[in-house]
């Protein structure tokens, strides 16, 4: 109901996504920027990894590569409306994340029950 369906990624319903971050079993990152972050808070869980820092931060061959990444385990990103994570999507997929979701914008975590911490 709120993923975001692209033809070239799995979907994954905000539910799904909402549980499965609770487990463990999926990574979650929230794309957006440090203002953005300060002023709504981010989904509970969630790795803050800006867009402009993704392809660096995600790239097991860079000296700024974040170990949590590492795994194999799915990635779901949202950002303020799912534009951005679209992006940041594209380039996991690039960088050979084999599961990559755009789960649209943290107000649709939010409608979902999902927590956000502050």
């Amino acid at each position: 109901m709120f993923g975001f369906k692209r033809s070239n990624f799995p979907a994954l319903s905000m539910s799904e996504a909402i549980a499965r971050v609770g487990t463990g079993e999926v990574i979650l990152i929230d794309v957006r920027d440090h203002d953005e972050l300060a002023q709504s808070g981010q989904a509970k869980g969630a790795l803050h990894i800006p867009l402009s820092r993704l392809p660096m931060v995600a790239d097991p061959r860079h000296p700024d590569f974040d170990p949590r990444l590492s795994g194999g385990k799915p990635v779901a990103i949202y950002c303020a409306s799912g534009a951005r994570s679209g992006m940041a999507a594209n380039v996991l997929k690039k960088l050979g994340y084999p599961e990559t979701h755009n789960l649209g914008g943290l107000r649709h975590w939010i409608e979902a029950r999902g927590a956000v911490t502050r």
